[in-house]
């Protein structure tokens, strides 16, 4: 047990967690009894809350570890999170501002929502909020995955119950705090979060390479250990066969993260579209860590003694651990308290927002339109209370029972679901060309075939036959027995090939649909409501709807 990170760690967690509870009157609206102010903070948060809540939902702790993490393993291939949030900020500028106004003209609180009123269809608007509760969970227990890495580097790694009791009560503690502050306690924490982790990697990045001998001898150590493995997809380079591979991923991840309902409740939260327009161009800052934080894989390679601890629950190495076993090597035992409770706290914010996003779509476009359509505000926010408590059981659960390994798989088909909403959610922001039937038919048939696509990758090295990755080599790709690219090695993200079926049913369904002019829903916004702010006088009160 390294007691010096422990009590660190644990001061340092604990002091978050006051933060928690007293965010309960941080901002405090009239009532917590409504879902505009427990779900989303009461829609006023300005451009600097704001920066830090987005960028605590989006670059996780699983991110902090698991992206250097993939560097370490496989080299260039993991550098894929770098152009996907470069690319990321200019595709969604618009289409937010588009998103906030019509939500905040209307009332939303989820995507699903607003589906509901651009197209007035219960089943559709269903379909967007089940996908995205299937996207969500998994996406919830890998932030366990980043915090049971620090906590097994620092000597918690015993074998069934009890090796998981501190992630227990890390999570009692998350769970009662969002009960009691709801979003305001993630933003606040927020704060705490990213300056730990901007303290932590700027110092990682300069000290860790001049302690190794410069970059010039990290880049050597790592080309050394790649040319030296038998897949000639691992190195500091791409080869010809993951380039589309490398892409594809970037630019599906890219078109996936605003379509989960977490990243949607951070910017219907901010107070106004010229706080979303600040934080679109300020976002990218971020960006640039992730790039210092994805060479620490490489700065892991060159450092004597890392290497992965052996999880005592499967047997198996956890290839989460490498950043953290490398602090804990090169740096003192109270900056790697430090440096550990920077992950841990990061898993606490993402985990708190997308479990109230859950419970948002759960409340609203489940339990209200179909179970208590008379529900009344406060009804609804004790259900998205009790809901957040569940989600988050359910996702310690999937790490107590299942190996994290599988769940880092679901995550990958995660990406592959929530493109699914591209259709219902993005492009009708524009335009209602698109048939409610077309998009239906499009979203059974991108899931249907996105599924069994990943179904069919397997994965040797993990003793995988199915599930093992979301690269599927261009040979395989079979349209009713026809083979385009026969024989061809390339690979491509599944998510892509999915999201294109998609969208070539949705149109051809359309089409016929238009043609023999069946009815397609009742739109309850008008062009006039995507572009009011904050401050209209048409807009009714927050807490209002």
């Amino acid at each position: 047990m390294r007691w010096t990170e422990l009590i660190i760690f644990s001061a340092l967690f604990l002091g978050v967690s006051v933060l928690g509870f007293v965010a309960a009157k941080w901002k405090a609206g009239a009532t917590l009894d409504h879902l505009d102010e427990w779900g989303l903070g009461g829609r006023k948060f300005g451009s600097w809350i704001t920066w830090f809540l987005i960028g605590g939902d989006i670059y996780t702790a699983y991110t902090f570890v698991a992206v250097p993490a993939l560097m370490f393993s496989s080299g260039a291939i993991g550098l894929y999170a770098l152009p996907y949030t470069v690319v990321l900020y200019p595709i969604i500028f618009m289409p937010l501002l588009r998103m906030w106004s019509v939500s905040r003209a209307h009332g939303y609180v989820t995507p699903a929502d607003f589906v509901r009123g651009r197209y007035g269809s219960r089943f559709l608007a269903l379909i967007i909020a089940i996908t995205g509760l299937v996207a969500t969970m998994p996406y919830i227990a890998l932030q366990l995955v980043g915090l049971e890495a620090v906590l097994r580097t620092m000597g918690i790694n015993g074998a069934g119950i009890v090796g998981h009791l501190p992630l227990f009560i890390a999570f009692v503690v998350l769970a009662v705090y969002t009960y009691q502050s709801g979003l305001r306690a993630p933003a606040l924490i927020a704060f705490v979060k990213d300056i730990l982790v901007y303290i932590v990697i700027i110092v990682a990045v300069v000290y860790l390479p001049i302690k190794l001998g410069g970059w010039g001898e990290i880049f050597g150590a790592a080309k050394e250990k790649f040319d030296a493995t038998e897949s000639e997809a691992d190195g500091l380079l791409l080869t010809a066969n993951n380039q589309l591979q490398y892409a594809t991923l970037a630019l599906g991840s890219a078109l996936a993260l605003f379509l989960y309902p977490h990243s949607i409740t951070g910017v219907l939260a901010s107070k106004g579209r010229n706080v979303i327009k600040r934080n679109m161009s300020a976002l990218p800052a971020y960006s640039l860590l992730l790039g210092l934080l994805a060479l620490l894989g490489f700065v892991a390679i060159a450092s004597d003694g890392v290497e992965p601890i052996i999880n005592q629950a499967t047997g198996r190495p956890d290839t989460n651990t490498i950043i953290p076993v490398l602090f804990q090597n090169e740096f003192s035992s109270w900056f790697a308290g430090i440096a550990f409770a920077a992950i841990g706290i990061g898993a606490l914010v993402p985990a708190a927002i997308m479990s109230i996003a859950a419970a948002n779509l759960w409340t609203r476009n489940i339990y209200k339109e179909f179970l208590k359509k008379d529900a009344t505000p406060a009804q609804e926010a004790k259900q998205a209370k009790l809901a957040s408590l569940v989600v988050k059981l359910g996702a310690v659960l999937v790490i107590v029972f299942i190996d994290p390994q599988f769940s880092i798989d679901l995550q990958l088909i995660g990406g592959v679901v929530i493109l699914q909403t591209l259709p219902a959610v993005a492009i009708a922001l524009y335009t209602r060309w698109l048939h409610i039937w077309g998009m239906i038919a499009g979203w059974v048939v991108g899931m249907g075939w996105g599924m069994f696509l990943l179904y069919n990758i397997p994965n040797p090295a993990a003793g995988k036959a199915h599930f093992g990755g979301s690269a599927l080599p261009l040979g395989e790709l079979s349209l009713f027995g026809w083979h385009p690219f026969g024989g061809s090695t390339v690979q491509i993200y599944v998510g892509i090939v999915a999201l294109a079926s998609n969208l070539l049913v949705a149109v051809v369904v359309t089409a016929i649909a238009r043609k023999i002019k069946a009815a397609n829903g009742v739109d309850q916004t008008s062009p006039e409501d995507y572009h009011v702010d904050d401050g209209d006088k048409s807009l009714k009160p927050v807490g209002t709807h």
